[in-house]
């Protein structure tokens, strides 16, 4: 057994020589090595031989690269000793050598690890998967670090060529006398160079060693790969604009953010190709929607399943599209609040309160039943049913967007309770986002330490608690205080010219959505505020300022609903059809039920009537569920099969919304007030 580890030691010398061959001498040495490894194909004497000139041309590399290595610091005094140098060129020239130096130092030490990783490679089990994945890791992080040295080391060779251009330009330039035009260009260039480097953060080298901070492999691709000699002077200007996309080993795609330099302007390209691509294709689906009788958004939908992964895959910034269509969100929930002004609030804050929070408790409650049944874990029960509780406010406001609100003498207007309970969901929403960390602790948590999780809960709902408060009395304070002046000062300078008021009531809405933010509460809730606060100043106000914000507001609700259809799957509806028909109904029903019973509670008998319609219009999932599910199929929480059917019941859901409350509408309210929208 000894004679055999010696044979193999030295067979990796013999590999360490093969590294530094030429291609054909390499290939003999790896087929000497095996057949020397195996005992096969040479006898002793030839082996000693062979050993022995393999080992001889390594001391000869080894031996010259020190030699190297004296010359190469003799030459680094002879630079620091002459005087006919300047400070600046004495130091580049020993950068350089100090380049020189760390490449062979590095492939020196490159030689060794692959040395030290075969010989573990051979003294392993190769039955052992969980042995061969720690040495694939082990060699996937010295690749990784050894690709950073190398992309460091190319970047430092990338500089000393510029600054010896300068040098030979700088040159050529004290030779010949420069005219004026050359000496002010000259002055910009060193004033650009300054610009350039002050500008520059360092992003890679500051992040690099931070904690977390992992070293990927990633594929830049090019765009238009099947055109690439027609289009090729096209990608060597995308290069080096740095517009190509990166890919990781997970398959996410990645975009540029932030160039190194920025003093050159740059566009997204596919970003506006894909906002271009859904505002024409969502005209004529919005047509077809309101040829058959349905809601514009369903076309608006449609165009996103046409457009995303389940149709043509055109959407390339998925992302950012998205994102986008959040600020339809929020100017839809501003409108709303427009609409609804403080004194209908003061009329309905009770209901909007308790409604939302008995409808959340009971579908919990319906949610752990049926999983004990279904031998479903508690937590993936909850996070379903608070899911399936919310409702969808861009949905409703729609619906009751241009309506004629008229209520009986006394009575509570059936819009002011709906909006109201639907606001108080997106408050709980993003109170259901903050407890999500714990419920995923409280998920592999033993029983001695759920009592400990029931009591974090519990301190996070305080916290909410007094986030609300302080939302609220901020509110009051800009209510009585700030927003007449406020507005008054837009009217006057907006005279002639609505920038200044679109801007301004932007500017105030994103004001109040950064205050609930900060107050971990949820930004939908600071944009309906902001509208409330506004609608204060009366009727006059809110005509003029809807008539400039509605148009904004209907195309980033266009971008909105075309981002929820990209998350929609139409083969996985049709192959399990039954099945999420079933489901579907069963929570639409169980939703609709559920909200007659705590409204016939908590609303006044002479209001009893509006049980009905609030009810049709919380009987659908809110398209959160998107985002909820995404994050709890990430942490863990539910599987993949959950995610899946959770999408496909909240979009069957609102499919079955505009049915369900034009039904509601046709039942219980007089005709005169009637939605057009319906």
């Amino acid at each position: 057994m000894q004679a055999i580890g010696f044979v193999s030691l030295w067979t990796l010398s013999s590999l360490l020589c093969g590294h530094l061959a030429n291609p054909g001498e390499r290939e003999d040495v790896v087929k000497h090595a095996i057949k020397l490894h195996r005992g096969k194909g040479a006898v002793v004497t030839q082996r000693k031989q062979w050993v022995l000139e393999s080992c001889r041309k390594l001391s000869g590399l080894l031996r010259q690269k020190n030699v190297v290595l004296n010359k190469l610091k003799n030459a680094i005094k002879a630079v620091e000793k002459d005087t006919g140098l300047s400070d600046e060129e004495k130091l580049f020239q020993v950068h350089t050598f100090e380049i020189f130096q760390k490449e062979l130092n590095e492939s020196e030490n490159s030689v060794f690890q692959a040395i030290h990783g075969l010989q573990r490679a051979l003294q392993g089990d190769y039955k052992d998967v969980v042995n061969m994945k720690e040495s694939s890791r082990q060699r996937l992080e010295a690749l990784r670090e050894a690709a950073i040295k190398e992309e460091m080391e190319y970047v430092e060779l990338l500089a000393a060529e510029k600054h010896q251009v300068e040098a030979l330009k700088n040159m050529q330039h004290q030779n010949k006398s420069l005219s004026i035009l050359d000496e002010i260009l000259e002055d910009v260039r060193k004033a650009a160079d300054r610009l350039e480097e002050e500008i520059e953060e360092h992003a890679f080298d500051d992040n690099k060693s931070v904690r977390g901070v992992n070293f990927e492999a990633v594929l830049r691709v090019e765009e238009d790969e099947a055109n690439s000699k027609r289009n090729a002077s096209k990608r060597e200007v995308e290069d080096d604009l740095g517009l190509s996309m990166l890919i990781d080993s997970q398959n996410n795609q990645y975009i540029l953010t932030k160039p190194r330099d920025s003093t050159i302007p740059r566009a997204d390209h596919h970003f506006i190709k894909d906002i271009v691509t859904i505002g024409m294709l969502s005209l004529p689906c919005g047509w077809l929607c309101t040829t058959i009788g349905l809601p514009t958004m369903f076309g608006y939908i449609i165009c996103g399943v046409l457009l995303g992964p389940s149709g043509l895959n055109s959407i390339k910034s998925i992302v950012q599209v998205e994102t986008l269509g959040e600020f339809g969100v929020f100017f839809t929930l501003f409108l709303v609040g427009l609409e609804f002004s403080p004194e209908r609030l003061r009329k309905v804050w009770k209901i909007s309160l308790q409604g939302p929070c008995y409808m959340t408790v009971l579908m919990i409650a319906f949610g752990l039943l049926w999983g004990h049944l279904l031998q479903i874990r508690p937590t993936q029960s909850v996070f379903i049913s608070t899911c399936l509780s919310l409702s969808s406010t861009p949905l409703v406001s729609r619906f009751l967007a241009g309506s004629v609100r008229g209520d009986k003498e006394g009575d509570i207007d059936y819009s002011s309770v709906l909006l109201g309970m639907l606001v108080m969901q997106d408050v709980q929403l993003g109170l259901f986002i903050a407890v999500m960390p714990t419920l995923i602790q409280a998920g592999a948590s033993t029983y001695s330490s759920i009592v400990k999780e029931i009591l974090r809960i519990l301190i996070l709902i305080g916290q909410i608690l007094f986030s609300l408060a302080a939302v609220f009395l901020i509110c009051l304070v800009i209510k009585t205080y700030l927003i007449g002046p406020y507005y008054r000062k837009l009217h006057t300078e907006s005279k002639g010219n609505k920038e200044i008021l679109i801007l301004g009531i932007s500017a105030f809405i994103f004001l109040m959505l950064t205050i609930t933010e900060l107050l971990d509460v949820s930004m939908e809730l600071g944009c309906f505020l902001a509208g409330a606060l506004i609608s204060s100043q009366g009727h006059m106000v809110t005509e003029e300022i809807m008539s400039c914000i509605e148009p904004i507001r209907d195309f980033l609700a266009i971008i909105f609903f075309a981002s929820i259809g990209l998350h929609v799957f139409p083969t996985f509806v049709i192959y399990e059809l039954t099945v999420l028909l079933f489901l579907t109904l069963s929570v639409v029903i169980m939703k609709f039920v559920l909200a007659v019973l705590v409204l016939s509670v908590i609303l006044p008998k002479s209001s009893q009537y509006i049980k009905w319609i609030v009810s049709a219009g919380l009987a659908q999932v809110s398209e959160f569920s998107f985002v909820l599910g995404s994050r709890a199929r990430r942490a863990g929480i539910i599987s993949r099969e959950v995610y899946l059917l959770i999408l496909s019941v909240t979009t069957l859901s609102l499919l079955l919304a505009p049915a369900l409350w034009r039904a509601a509408i046709m039942k219980c309210v007089p005709r005169p007030e009637r939605r057009s929208s319906t």
